[in-house]
């Protein structure tokens, strides 16, 4: 952990190491096909094989991890439709895991579930993917979803952390604009790959980036050492989130956000004097109104 904060903090440092260590990613990978009539199911298993690869065998930076300190994270397949031989639609299940310092908790940072998945395989074709190139609909999500993967974790230790890495991944929603296929577009909704990247490199929905910072190095990763200041550290990170709501409502990260630390903030308070529960559960109320009654439980603890 004490070597993940030194890659963050000193990057220049690891510069000169990029060609030694492991990959950043410890992905688990999973391709699900209940939906799926017919008895082929080779294709899935390939399929799962290549992309477990594909994630965990490619480099996203030029930052060297060692095997301990890559990024836990999960990305499960669920295939709905084999529109044909080669071409299927399904939804992507991301989610993006942190360790908490000095503990053996791991907190969620992501979340997500996309539902615009759409691609081609071929079974046994290489996966090719350039960051200046749309290879293809398949490896350009999951290469993505790579990139705010680090992003995000990267900018968990430190202040914008992950700005290079949300550049690589709007990059590869402007090279997206072109695709037949939904997800890359603004008009196609609210919540999905456009709005996720606008949101992550929008100074607009910089305090959601503060708080990313703000609530993980400074309140959780100070929790072990220190409950009580750990603890104001994400008061003081609430009030960020209250501060973005306010100025962008219900922004699209904003949302993820709330999805991933929902349950995880009720119980950092549950624990905490009178004073404070009242105003994290007054916070909690004005940036969450759907779930009060889940915040309100704090209060009887």
């Amino acid at each position: 952990m004490l070597r993940r904060l030194a890659l963050v903090v000193v990057i220049v440092v690891t510069a000169t190491l990029q060609n030694i260590n492991a990959q950043e990613l410890n992905c688990q990978m999973s391709v699900t096909t209940r939906q799926v009539e017919g008895t082929d199911k080779q294709v899935y298993n390939t399929l799962q094989t290549a992309l477990y690869d594909f994630i965990n065998n490619r480099r996203w930076s030029s930052y060297s991890f060692t095997i301990e300190e890559r990024i836990e994270c999960t990305i499960m397949i669920n295939v709905t439709e084999r529109v044909s031989t080669d071409e299927f639609k399904a939804t992507l299940n991301v989610v993006l895991r942190r360790p908490v310092f000095k503990s053996s908790y791991n907190t969620v940072l992501l979340n997500l579930v996309d539902r615009d998945f759409q691609f081609k395989y071929v079974e046994l074709q290489p996966l090719d993917f350039q960051d200046n190139a749309f290879a293809s609909e398949l490896t350009a999500i999951i290469g993505y979803y790579a990139y705010v993967l680090v992003g995000l974790d990267f900018d968990s230790f430190s202040p914008n952390g992950g700005t290079a890495f949300f550049e690589k991944a709007q990059n590869l929603v402007n090279l997206g604009q072109g695709s037949a296929y939904s997800g890359w577009k603004a008009f196609e909704g609210t919540k999905n790959r456009f709005w996720l990247t606008e949101n992550l490199t929008n100074s607009s929905y910089g305090k959601l980036r503060e708080f990313m910072y703000q609530y993980h190095r400074l309140g959780l990763d100070l929790m072990s050492e220190n409950v009580e200041g750990g603890r104001a550290a994400i008061t003081e990170s609430l009030k960020l989130l209250q501060q973005a709501n306010r100025d962008k409502p219900g922004s699209y990260l904003f949302q993820l956000i709330m999805d991933a630390k929902r349950d995880e903030i009720i119980n950092v308070y549950s624990g905490a004097p009178d004073n404070e529960k009242v105003v994290a559960v007054n916070l909690l109320n004005e940036l969450d109104p759907s779930n009060t009654a889940k915040y309100q439980k704090i209060l009887e603890k």
